[in-house]
């Protein structure tokens, strides 16, 4: 049978769809696929229930989780690192040195959970703590120090609450602490029964419930219920109208606005005598729990005034009970610690 000019261009024709829908459909559906997230989970719209984007990656952090939990099976603590803070001679050391030097602490260092934000800062982890978790994010670079409010610190931040609301969603409670406070006391006697979110405080009015306070979310507890977890998908989605703001300055725009009193959500604010820092050290050695380097910016300026911290904390865990009555002792910090720009 003659095949005539216009069957060949329609054969023609014919084999170039066939290629190009080979080539195109498996590309459309990889474009249209999730991008899958192997240790960190979105947080969804307020409106719908936070899901992991993982169900491995669920799982593995489940199982750090569980195994450092407290005796009520549900009570970690929490800190987040990059290789920065975590190198030889860097801030972890004198964290972890603080809970060896604390007045009934260093049992906590079974419950503490260091997050790495890098590939080096977890390797470094597992050198040196038994429960680590790796919240490495493909194409971002969290391993060097973030100067303060740069775009790459406010980053850091919003990943840090974004992770934090799917450790509530697992049903962990946990008291997050930045790694530039020392922890001299066990704080859980000093928490509120009733409180959902407690945090620490730059400046402490005298009150607990006192809204006005100027809460610092480099140390709080959160206990993990359906208000909290709905609270964090809000103040997490409250980033888009605070573009420029860090988690600690949106959360204090947004503690008293109608909707989060709709959530009722308990707030409480803790007392700067047990959970002191540089902005309002506490004055009491008999009862200072944590001490924490904000109002300070540079990490040289931490790492020198922190250590003076632990220097004091030396000379009275040396006194006799009567001298620590009897002798009132005052804090060499802050000395290097400034809010003034690195020069």
């Amino acid at each position: 049978m003659r095949i005539t000019g216009d069957q060949v261009a329609r054969r023609r024709l014919h084999k170039a769809i066939l290629l190009l829908a080979a080539v195109t459909l498996p590309c459309t559906l990889l474009y249209l696929s999730p991008t899958p997230s192997t240790t960190w989970f979105l947080l969804s719209n307020p409106s719908q229930p936070i899901t992991p984007s993982s169900s491995s990656s669920s799982q593995d952090l489940r199982q750090v989780l569980k195994a450092a939990a407290m005796a009520d099976k549900k009570t970690v603590i929490l800190t987040m690192v990059n290789s920065a803070w975590i190198s030889p001679g860097s801030v972890m050391d004198l964290f972890m040195e603080s809970f060896k030097l604390g007045n009934g602490t260093s049992e906590l260092l079974d419950h503490l959970v260091l997050v790495a934000m890098d590939e080096k800062g977890y390797v470094r982890c597992m050198q040196v703590h038994n429960h680590c978790f790796a919240l490495t994010t493909e194409g971002v670079d969290f391993s060097e120090q973030k100067n303060f409010m740069s775009g790459g610190y406010l980053k850091m931040m919003w990943r840090r609450l974004e992770f934090l609301g799917t450790i509530l969603n697992l049903g962990f409670d946990f008291i997050f602490s930045d790694a530039d406070i020392m922890w001299l006391r066990n704080p859980l006697l000093h928490f509120y029964s009733d409180g959902d979110i407690q945090f620490s405080c730059d400046r402490f009015s005298g009150f607990s419930e006192d809204m006005n306070n100027v809460a610092n979310t480099g140390f709080y507890y959160v206990k993990s219920n359906n208000k909290t977890i709905n609270f964090y998908k809000y103040w997490y989605s409250s980033r888009v109208n605070y573009s420029r703001h860090h988690d600690q300055d949106v959360f204090n725009f947004i503690k008293k606005d109608s909707y989060a009193r709709e959530l009722g959500v308990k707030f409480k604010f803790l007392d700067t005598v047990n959970f002191g820092g540089f902005c309002q050290p506490s004055k009491d050695f008999n009862q200072v729990c944590t001490m924490h380097a904000n109002c300070c910016i540079g990490l040289s300026r931490k790492i020198h005034d922190l250590g003076l911290v632990l220097d004091d904390w030396r000379k009275y865990m040396r006194m006799s009970s009567e001298e620590r009555q009897t002798q009132r002792m005052s804090w060499g910090a802050p000395k290097n610690c400034s809010l003034a720009p690195l020069g």
